[in-house]
């Protein structure tokens, strides 16, 4: 791979460019951009080609000169915790003119560059595309123009292009998430928590409009992260008389004891006449019928800003890399193309396929075919449309928490007992885990009685680590005694250990042949059967914020590294993560062994490190990671090798990483997991009905639902028996340890970078449904 970069040469430009298409100007800046340039101009650098920076997007790709600069490694420091671009972007009506490309291309054509990275939204990508298209007529202009030779235009015969895509909007189709969305969505999740305090205080009804002009991605979230009366999107405009059944649904809440209304409405909203819907004319309808004390609060360009979340960090930095080796492998014949994220996978994809789609939906929504457009962006956008059923099904389920809480746990709670009740399931809320179903501590709960759970960290149904083996029979005998159907476990690994338990007992205790599903919930992300667990973004988001301060803090004193240990047990997801979020220079886990020589190596590469104008270091140890390693060892390591150049400091995170109020990802993960298993349990249960009762002793009847590459899947307990360190609390394969060669070549390490599971070149068919949604 190196000797095919080692004369190549590319730019990286935060760029937006303002198709002809559109009616009005526009420019993108959101935050984790800076994440995305960081890591193309380190990869760039790290396989040996020359980088540039294009300052102030298209318009400094037209005026040349000092708006096109060499990028070095020293000059991407510092980057990933600042939001916008620190490159610029801008509007540029030069671009738009064949004059004005003519400008650009001379530009590239004198510093040699031939391979362009663009991150932007569909108007970028499509000036881009515009550009490499007339790429050749551009050159042969120029010659005849005199302004470059043959020679020249011979060397730089071809253009490539690769595609980011940066929007808050999650707008562009045939990718999951764009660059920036889920850190606008905590922006939007913070005023909603501090808005709800006050409303529930005052007994308020409160009304939130966010941005989403063409699409009501951000909208859609927000209301299912806190639990919103209502939300309005573009996508579904509301039937008409929808101003009687939104009355009637907050004077419903109220009566059933709310304190509060939460109203979300999308700044595109409107009616199936094509009429615009308003915040101001949603609180004239709640304040004229029903008297309501109503507030409405415009968030504006706020959601833009602020500090990149994890998981665009990480976005950025894993489409950033896969960018690189798409312009490497890139010939005159491949198309342009986007770096795209489908489920937990990157994926390339033609540039004008996915902009074509991207235009379908607008059209099919101006075209009032609504359906269509909510196909293209995702089934699950009709989830906006709860209502509980009136009707039995004469089955109870019940839901538990096991093992440590975590944050997300109570949004997955409140998801499945309000799906049951849809389904006209009985909800039995079991306290204290596995103890508690064995001591009775087994009762019903409704629908009110979860509201507002979705913000709220920890577990509201109480959690313990108590195993079911000891008590098998004190289960079995409560199973019968309140007529459990099916189960809902809701943990980290004890879930997962305790539903193999139940499996196992089967053969001894008949009770215990029901439907049951594992939704894995917890920080450590160490449950067989799932890419990721709930809890597992909030506590990423927590050590990157708090690595972010700890290196802020040696900004004046200078030459510091910082030895910060993170939870886990085993499994070192968490600092692996946090390390290439928050630009560690090593992160020390047990999965990737490593000796005193390799601690060596990494003192060594700080020591050169001070040499430069980067004069700071962070080391992440998962608490777990070697059992004489310690700490401790490696803190007194540090500073007694770095002696002279640098001093130490430690930090043990501890149980912080636990708590907080959960992430925009966790709350709707867990709303998601939470959903889907209840309605798998349903469809099972109707599988397992014989002759007037429930009997299910299948390997299919107890799964585990999780996250695997690219869809949520149910997995038998028994068949991931098979796949589990049991002695290390692991599984035997987690596909985040092929990430950390990225996380040690963004810290200058020399080390190969794996390509053999490089992305190929994909087709969009329509938007697949986000891991978020």
């Amino acid at each position: 791979l190196s000797k095919r970069m080692k004369h190549l040469s590319f730019d990286v430009s935060a760029l937006d460019y303002e198709a002809v298409s559109r009616h009005r100007s526009c420019y993108l800046c959101v935050s984790g951009m800076n994440a995305a340039v960081r890591a193309t101009v380190r990869v760039g650098l790290y396989t040996g080609a020359k980088v540039y920076f294009v300052h102030e997007g298209y318009q400094g790709l037209v005026d040349g000169g000092e708006n096109i600069r060499p990028a070095t490694w020293e000059s991407v420091s510092m980057m990933l915790q600042l939001g916008g671009t620190v490159i610029g972007s801008a509007r540029c009506q030069d671009f738009r003119v064949r004059e004005g490309r003519m400008k650009a291309a001379c530009n590239l054509v004198k510093l040699g560059i031939t391979n362009l990275c663009v991150i932007g939204g569909d108007g970028s990508l499509t000036g881009a595309n515009q550009f490499r298209t007339e790429w050749s007529g551009l050159l042969a202009d120029l010659v005849r123009a005199g302004k470059i030779t043959q020679e020249e235009a011979k060397k730089s015969s071809h253009l490539n292009i690769v595609g980011m895509v940066g929007s808050i909007d999650n707008d562009f189709c045939g990718t999951d998430m764009t660059i920036g969305t889920d850190s606008a969505l905590h922006r939007i999740i913070e005023v909603v928590d501090a808005i709800t305090t006050t409303a529930q205080s005052h007994q308020r009804t409160f009304i939130l409009e966010v941005m989403g002009r063409h699409c009501g991605y951000l909208a859609l979230v927000t209301a299912l992260a806190c639990g919103a009366d209502w939300v309005f999107i573009p996508e579904m405009p509301p039937d008409d008389g929808w101003e009687e059944h939104l009355c009637r649904r907050l004077a419903d809440q109220r009566a059933r004891g709310s304190r509060l209304n939460v109203i979300i409405v999308a700044e595109g909203a409107m009616s199936r006449a094509g009429k615009p819907i308003s915040s101001e004319d949603i609180k004239k309808l709640v304040t004229d019928r029903l008297g309501f004390d109503t507030r409405t609060t415009i968030l504006g360009h706020v959601q833009r800003g602020g500090t990149p979340s994890a998981f665009d960090r990480i976005l950025g930095s894993r489409m950033g890399v896969e960018a690189v080796m798409a312009l490497l492998e890139a010939t005159p014949d491949t198309p342009a193309c986007v770096v795209s994220l489908s489920g937990n996978q990157a994926v390339r994809l033609p540039l004008m396929e996915c902009v074509q789609v991207t235009k379908d939906v607008t059209a099919a929504m101006a075209e009032g075919k609504y359906d269509e457009a909510i196909k293209l962006r995702g089934n699950t956008i009709q989830m906006n449309s709860w209502t509980e059923s009136p009707e039995s099904s004469n089955i109870n389920m019940a839901i538990l928490n096991i093992g440590a809480p975590c944050a997300g746990m109570n949004a997955a709670v409140r998801a499945a007992v309000r799906m049951g009740l849809i389904q006209g399931h009985t909800m039995l809320a079991v306290h204290d885990g596995f103890d508690g179903l064995a001591h009775g501590q087994v009762e019903p709960i409704n629908w009110t009685a979860v509201s507002g759970w979705t913000g709220k960290g920890g577990s509201m149904l109480g959690t313990k680590r108590t195993l079911p083996a000891e008590i098998l029979e004190e289960i079995s005998q409560n199973i019968a005694k309140f007529n459990i159907h099916a189960l809902v476990i809701i943990g980290g690994f004890e879930a997962y250990v305790g539903g193999l338990q139940l499996v196992q007992a089967r053969e001894k205790y008949e009770e215990m042949c029901i439907p049951m599903v594992v939704i894995p919930a917890t920080v450590s992300n160490n449950v067989p059967g799932s890419d990721f667990s709930i809890g597992a973004d909030t506590a990423l988001n927590t050590i990157t914020s708090t690595c972010d301060r700890i290196k802020q803090s040696a900004a004046g004193t200078k030459r510091r590294v910082f030895i910060v240990e993170t939870m886990g047990g085993y499994c070192g997801y968490l600092a692996t993560m946090a390390g290439l979020a928050a630009g560690a220079d090593a992160a020390y886990i047990y999965e990737d062994k490593f000796n005193i020589k390799d601690l060596e190596v990494n003192v060594q590469h700080l020591l050169q490190k001070m040499k430069t104008t980067v004069k700071r270091g962070l080391i992440l140890r998962n608490e777990n990671c070697n059992a004489n390693y310690t700490t401790d060892f490696i803190f007194n390591l540090y500073s007694e090798e770095g002696k002279g150049v640098f001093d130490c400091r430690k930090n043990v995170l501890g149980h912080m990483q636990q708590g907080g109020t959960p992430t925009p990802f966790d709350r709707n993960f867990g709303t998601k997991m939470g959903t889907k298993s209840v309605l798998w349990l349903t469809d099972k249960l109707k599988e397992c009905y014989r002759h007037g009762r429930i009997f299910a002793n299948t390997q299919d009847s107890a799964c585990v639902l999780g996250m695997k590459k690219r869809s949520l899947t149910f997995q038998p307990l028994a068949e991931l028996n098979g796949e589990t360190d049991f002695e290390h609390r692991i599984p035997k394969t987690q596909w985040w340890l092929k990430i950390r060669p990225i996380m040690k070549i963004l810290a200058k390490y020399n080390i190969k970078l794996d390509t053999s599971e490089h992305a190929d070149m994909e087709h969009v068919i329509k938007k697949r449904t986000p891991l978020t949604k």
